[in-house]
This record gives C-alpha cells, sequence and structure tokens, in this order.
C-alpha cells in the first residue's frame, strides 16, 4: 500500500508540474526528482536478501527475457515502477513534452502544429496550397476577417497574370495573404511583444520554402521520418542535453533559409529592410550554418522590442525635453549617463567627462565640470561642413596612447574632438558609436544629395533610425556587431558596397521619388489610381505606429493601405542593383583575403619583395646606364644611331601605343596560353634578420638621410627665390637672358629636333671626346650655384597654450 502510495505522490507530482510549466525541462526534472525518492524509500525497505541481489551484476538478456522477467516482477513493484522500466524514459519525456505542447499551443491559438507539416486548413482550404501553406493563408484570412476563397479571388483580381503560371502561382498567393496580414497586424505599437505574431512570422517563412501541395507531402514524410528516428533514440540522457540542442527540437526542428526570410522579413519595414536583409539573415545564422532557427529569430525580435522601448522611454525622459530637440528630430543613443560606462571629451590637452547623445540631426556633449555647471555643446551633423569622423588614439595629456576614441572634425571647428569611451578588452563601445554616427552622416548626405524635402526627407530619416535600432537589437541580442560589406545600417551599406551610388541612385528614383503626396491621400478606394505613380512612406509610417512622430501634418490621418500601395517600392529595378553590388563585394571579399596573406612586416622585407617585383625594369635600366656611360664604345654607338633614327623617321610617335600592344599581347597570351593553370609563387630571399637594436640604427640612418634631402631642397628653393626677387642682380639679369634665349630656341625650332639635341646632349656627355669638357662645366656650375646666397627665413612659434574648455 506505500508503495503504492508513494508512486500515486509522484505521478501527481509530475502532473502538476507538466500543467505548471508544459514542455519545459522543469517539468520533467520534477517527474524525475519525485521518481527518484519513490525508488529511494523503496531501496530502503528491501530485506538484506534483496539487497545482495540488487548488488549482483546483471548480465544483458535479449529484449524478449527482458520483458518476460519484468511481467514477472510486476506483482513486487508498483505500477509506476512497471511502467517506468519497460518505457524508455526518453521517449516518454519527448511524448510528454510533445503533447503538452501542443495542448497549450493550441489555446493560445498558436497552431504550432502547422509548423510540422500538419493540416492546418481544415478540409476547404486552397487545393494548390500545402498544408502548412493552408494554415498560414486560414490564420491571415482570420486577421483580415475575410473567407479563404474572397482572399484568393482578390488576389486573382489583383493579380491576373499570375493565374497563368501553376508553378509561382502558390507562392505568389502566399505572399500575397502574409503581406496583407502582416500590414494589418502591424497596426498595433506592441506588436513585436505578442508571440503570437512572432511565431505566425516564422511560420509564414516555413510556408514560403513549401508553398505547393507537392512540397507539404515532401515535407509531411520528412517530419514523420524525423520523428521515428528521434523515438528510437534511448541513448544518453534528456537531462544532460545541450540547451541549444533542446530549444531546437522544441521549436519543431525547422529551419528557414536566405529566401524565404528575405521575401517574407521586409514586409515589416521595423524588421528588416531590403538594402540590408541579406546582411540581417547572416548576423542572425552566422552561428547555426546559413539557416535561421526559431528561438534565434524570437531572440532578435524580443531585443528589438527592448530597444524600441528604451528609446521611446529616453523621448519620454526629462533628458529630452532638457535639450529643445527640432521639430522632427529623435534621440537615437545616450552614452555617458552611468559612471560605469564614461565617456570624455578631449580638446586638446583638456579631457571633461559628460554624457553623448546622438540625435537624427546632431551630435550632442553635455559636459559635467565641477563648479562650472552642466555646458552642452551642439555638433551639428546635418550641414555640409567637410565633417570627418574616424577611430583614434587618445591618452592623458594628449598622448596618443589607447584605441578607443572616435575623432570628430569640421571646417566649423578650429581643431578635431576627440571623443573616448574609456573601456577593457575591445573597444566595441567606440565601434558602436562610430557606426551609427557615420549612418547619420551617411543619411543627411543623402538627403542632401538629392535635395530630399518634407516627407521624402521624413522617410529617409525613418529609414536611418529602423537600421540603426536593428542594429543596436542585433548588438544586445548576440554581442555581434556586423561591419564593412556586413553591415545592418542601410545608408552606411550603400557607401561601403561597390557601385553603392548606384544603389542609392536607384532608390531614390524607385522610391523616394515617388513620394509626393501625403498619406491621407492613400485611401482605398485610391489606390488603383496612384500606386503606379505614387508610393507609400512605408518607414515613416511604421514608426508613425510605434509612437514616433517625425512629421506633423494635421490633415494626416490613419487610414487603411493596401497591400498594393504598401509594398510598390519594392522594385525589380532595385533589387537588380543590389544584387550586382553584393556580387562584386563578394569579389572585393575575396581579393582583400589574399591581399591580407601577402603583406609582409618589416622594411628590408618590403624593400626585397619591390626588388624582386621591379627586376625587369631595373635590368633594363643599368644596361641603359651602362650604355650612356659608353664602357663598349660599339653598342653605346649603335644604341645611339638606333635611337636617333626612331626620332628622325617619326617612329617615336608611335613609342607609348607601342608598350600598351606589347603588354596587352603579353597578357593575353598568358590568358589563353595559361588556362586553368595556378599563378606561380613568386619566390623572394628574405634579407638577414637584425635585432631591435640595428633596426632602430637603420632607421635613424633613414630618417637623417631624409631630413638632407629636405634641407637640400629647402636651400635650392630659397635660392631661386633670392634670384626671382634679384636678392643678386647680376646674377638674375644672367638668368633673365638665358631664359630668354631658351624660350627663343623652343619656338624657333621644330619639336624633332629639340628631342634630338637633348638626346644627343645627355646620352654624349661621358664619350671619350667631351668627358673632359662636361666636367669642366659641371664645375663651373657648381661653383656659380655656391655663390648665389639663400633668402633670409625666420621661424615663427606658434603659441603653445592649448584651447581649454
Amino acid at each position: 500500500m506505500a508503495r503504492i502510495v508513494n508512486a500515486n505522490t509522484a505521478l501527481s507530482l509530475c502532473r502538476v508540474s507538466a500543467f505548471i510549466l508544459p514542455g519545459t525541462p522543469a517539468a520533467t526534472f520534477a517527474w524525475h526528482n519525485a521518481l527518484e525518492k519513490e525508488d529511494g524509500k523503496s531501496a530502503r525497505q528491501q530485506s538484506p536478501q534483496t539487497k545482495e541481489k540488487a548488488s549482483t551484476p546483471i548480465k544483458p538478456s535479449p529484449r524478449g527475457q527482458g520483458k518476460e522477467r519484468a511481467r514477472a516482477r510486476a506483482a513486487d513493484m508498483g505500477i509506476v515502477e512497471t511502467w517506468v522500466r519497460e518505457k524508455p524514459i526518453r521517449t516518454f519525456l519527448a511524448r510528454l513534452s510533445s503533447q503538452s505542447a501542443a495542448a497549450f499551443s493550441a489555446s493560445a491559438s498558436t497552431s504550432s502544429a502547422a509548423a510540422d507539416g500538419e493540416s492546418g486548413g481544415a478540409d476547404g482550404g486552397i487545393p494548390q496550397l500545402s498544408s502548412i501553406a493552408n494554415s498560414v493563408v486560414s490564420r491571415c484570412s482570420g486577421i483580415l476577417a475575410l473567407a479563404t476563397e474572397n482572399l484568393q479571388q482578390s488576389f486573382e483580381a489583383d493579380f491576373p497574370d499570375n493565374r497563368k503560371e501553376p508553378s509561382t502561382y502558390a507562392r505568389e498567393l502566399l505572399e500575397y495573404c502574409c503581406h496583407k496580414a502582416l500590414h494589418a497586424v502591424t497596426t498595433r505599437p506592441d506588436y513585436l511583444a505578442d508571440k503570437n505574431l512572432r511565431r505566425l512570422m516564422f511560420d509564414m517563412m516555413l510556408a514560403w520554402e513549401h508553398p505547393g501541395a507537392e512540397d507539404g507531402l515532401l515535407e509531411n514524410g520528412l517530419t514523420l521520418h524525423n520523428a521515428v528516428e528521434i523515438e528510437d533514440e534511448d541513448e544518453g540522457s534528456i537531462f544532460y542535453a545541450n540547451s541549444t540542442s533542446l530549444a531546437v527540437q522544441v521549436n519543431d526542428m525547422k529551419t528557414v533559409g536566405l529566401r524565404a526570410f528575405t521575401r517574407i522579413a521586409p514586409s515589416c519595414p521595423i524588421i528588416a529592410d531590403l538594402v540590408t536583409v541579406h546582411n540581417l539573415f547572416d548576423a542572425l545564422t552566422c552561428s547555426s550554418g546559413g539557416r535561421l532557427h526559431y528561438f534565434i529569430y524570437d531572440k532578435y525580435l524580443k531585443s528589438l522590442d527592448r530597444v524600441f522601448k528604451s528609446v521611446k522611454g529616453i523621448m519620454q525622459s526629462p533628458l529630452a525635453s532638457s535639450f529643445h530637440l527640432n521639430a522632427g528630430e529623435c534621440i537615437l543613443a545616450v552614452e555617458g549617463d552611468r559612471p560605469i560606462h564614461p565617456v570624455l571629451q578631449h580638446i586638446g590637452i583638456s579631457a571633461w567627462p559628460g554624457t553623448l547623445i546622438l540625435t537624427t540631426h546632431a551630435l550632442y556633449f553635455q559636459s559635467i565640470r565641477v563648479g562650472y555647471g552642466d555646458k552642452t555643446i551642439k555638433y551639428d551633423l546635418a550641414t555640409d561642413s567637410n565633417q570627418v569622423i574616424k577611430r583614434d588614439f587618445t591618452g592623458p595629456l594628449g598622448v596618443r596612447l589607447f584605441d578607443k576614441a572616435v575623432m570628430y572634425k569640421s571646417s566649423t571647428l578650429t581643431e578635431p574632438i576627440y571623443f573616448d569611451f574609456p573601456e577593457l578588452g575591445e573597444p566595441s563601445r567606440r565601434n558602436y558609436w562610430l557606426a551609427i554616427t557615420r549612418e547619420v552622416m551617411q543619411v543627411n548626405k543623402f538627403i542632401r544629395k538629392f535635395n530630399l524635402e518634407d516627407i521624402q526627407k521624413a522617410e529617409a530619416l525613418s529609414k536611418a533610425i529602423l537600421g540603426i535600432l536593428r542594429y543596436s537589437a542585433v548588438k544586445e541580442a548576440f554581442h555581434i556587431a556586423p561591419s564593412h560589406f556586413k553591415t545592418t545600417l542601410t545608408f552606411s551599406l550603400a557607401e561601403k558596397l561597390p557601385k553603392g551610388d548606384m544603389v542609392l541612385e536607384a532608390l531614390y528614383n524607385n522610391y523616394f521619388q515617388l513620394l509626393d503626396t501625403p498619406l491621407s491621400h492613400f485611401t482605398t478606394a485610391a489606390v488603383n489610381r496612384t500606386s503606379k505613380t505614387h508610393t507609400v512612406p512605408f518607414a515613416l509610417y511604421a514608426l508613425s505606429r510605434m509612437g514616433f512622430i517625425l512629421l506633423n501634418r494635421k490633415d494626416e490621418t490613419e487610414k487603411e493601405i493596401s497591400f498594393c500601395a504598401a509594398c510598390v517600392g519594392v522594385t525589380k529595378s532595385l533589387e537588380a542593383t543590389l544584387e550586382e553590388s553584393f556580387c562584386y563585394s563578394e569579389r572585393i571579399e575575396a581579393a582583400r583575403a589574399t591581399v591580407d596573406q601577402v603583406k609582409v612586416e618589416g622594411l628590408d622585407a618590403n624593400l626585397a619583395l619591390m626588388q624582386e617585383l621591379l627586376f625587369p625594369f631595373i635590368q633594363v635600366g643599368k644596361l641603359i646606364h651602362s650604355l650612356t656611360k659608353w664602357e663598349d664604345p660599339v653598342k653605346s654607338f649603335l644604341f645611339l644611331a638606333f635611337i636617333l633614327y626612331i626620332i628622325k623617321s617619326g617612329l617615336f610617335n608611335y613609342t607609348v601605343p607601342s608598350v600598351f600592344v606589347l603588354s596587352a599581347t603579353v597578357m593575353l597570351w598568358q590568358k589563353y596560353s595559361g588556362e586553368g593553370k595556378l599563378l606561380e609563387v613568386l619566390d623572394v630571399t628574405a634579407p638577414p634578420s637584425k635585432n631591435p637594436v640595428e633596426q632602430i640604427l637603420i632607421l635613424q640612418e633613414a630618417i637623417s638621410k631624409l631630413e638632407e634631402t629636405l634641407q637640400a631642397v629647402n636651400i635650392a628653393l630659397l635660392k631661386f627665390r633670392a634670384i626671382l626677387f634679384a636678392a643678386v642682380p647680376k646674377t638674375t639679369q644672367t638668368v633673365a637672358v638665358a631664359s630668354l634665349a631658351a624660350a627663343a630656341l623652343v619656338i624657333l625650332t621644330p619639336p624633332r629636333h629639340l628631342l634630338l639635341m637633348v638626346v644627343l646632349e645627355v646620352y654624349t656627355r661621358e664619350m671619350p671626346l667631351r668627358k673632359q669638357n662636361t666636367e669642366k662645366f659641371r664645375r663651373r656650375i657648381r661653383e656659380w650655384w655656391a655663390r648665389i646666397p639663400a633668402a633670409p627665413v625666420q621661424m615663427i612659434r606658434p603659441n603653445e597654450n592649448k584651447k581649454k574648455i
């Protein structure tokens, strides 16, 4: 009797825990602990003979013999103990978890079974669609308060050409229903916090990958096969499984690919943007092999919801009201308001802590100065003042030590401003602020370039705001900050991408240029007349739903915008431009990887590599130099005769084109003769290694030679200055007469004859007949040059007192 009571107690505890948290590890742990307690009590009540039998090792037996022994022991054990030993614990827990999760999902109207390929459209579904697609369309029709048949008829009426394409009919119909439902359901300002909507959007992506009826049959077969495999897996323990693997199993073991994500996610401009949706998918799937899991997608949306609430809280705080922001100006980020994350502003050798605020138009720094109160400085980012912002080094008293700062300068500032973000480890705060500040600068540059005004300007700023908030959400949720070609900031990506100017032009021509009608004019009746010539400010409309007001209009009211008007901004021209740009960026990244591999360190190593690359040209130069020295008179004379013949016959005009033709011939020969062959590795003899002291001495010697060269150049310029301003009248007169004679010679002599004279003069200087006269002439020139005094110079030291604030 005690055994049965203990078993019932364990079973009751299992049911209670499963009811409270169905399908969670807490329920399974509670059930498992109850069984362990019941087994412990039973073990303490056993007789010594039983304990001895239990301590002896049990030999493995066949499955049939094990079942007979289990039935024989059923009379001595409780009902729960017998059932547990006959049924594998893992199979029971898997079924208990799936049944409880299915019941909970059904009660919450999430229809999670649709993700597993189960029928969601009942008997009245669309025959061309798969079961999961029918389930999604059924839920979309419920959101729109339309029957499924009416929704299908509306699609065929709006897009009659798609009925002629059976291969794409199912997918086009599914996209139509998804876009209309998402547009209707995202009118609520808190839809990101709706778990059912997040699940519905992921189901839409799953259905997009398997929209047709034949896809549904294949998907059902795969689902059943996977279920059988899981049920037969009895090895290991579920209590020690990896949390990520367990989360994947709970989330139906389904993943979404890039194409599905890029077709569904941009329907909600808050979640994704057409320009950066590929990079956003890469950021979300960087650790899952290019497939998006539901729990990752859900985590991203939760983080995005928190970021939106945080920004809205800042906008409604006293901090925002104290800055007296302009109309349509929105605060995007605040840093330095907490002591653990300070921000320092460096001007010269002065540094002051304070709060840094970024808005859609400017940077604000509110310094904290003891005895002076708070002082707010505004750095305008919306004006064209040759602004530059980049990463830089800072340190105490102006010493460049720590790579944790951002340098900002413009034509309105007398000297650069440095914002220091001190932290341990990598400069993640600095990189984040650098990225979002550049995005604000780029969007304002885009506005100035295309002269956007009113609603067009507000839409551009809305796109930048949404991009920054998505960037923040990814950074906070997954602690990653995509950079360069992988950034999720729209205008920064267009600036960095190859042919990014064409992307911006396509975005303007196919979207912003059509934004010339107020939102209040977009009624349902007027959509068919305006959808071909106008479009809707998609991002601005989405932000206004979330409570962000960037454009104040008295005549603007909340109207229902149809699917056609909402999605007209996404054109094939923009998609084609983006695809071409992304293709070029992949090639650039591949080339950049090879560049990083061949970089060598050290001055000697780089000089050795350069000499090896320029070896043919160096040899040709040495050969010509030896001919001009007349070391072998016969070769020198023949080369001179050849040069004079080329100049006299007029073939010299074809010298440069001949070089280009020869280069092209060599390249084409290498292309077709060596097709399929890898480029041979260039072998370079490394210079002997030097210790740090020798390297410092070599560097010091190189700096000394450079200084001597600069001194000689400056002295020559000062002597020319003295000649020009007649500091030595006789020398000035001589140079003036020589200049007049040279001018007359150039005017009266044909260019070909001038070239012959120059070649003969330069080439025959070292000729045995002219060598002695050449040396005398050079000596007289050096003596004449030495007699010319240099113009006076006075170095004025600037005021070393740095500006202090």
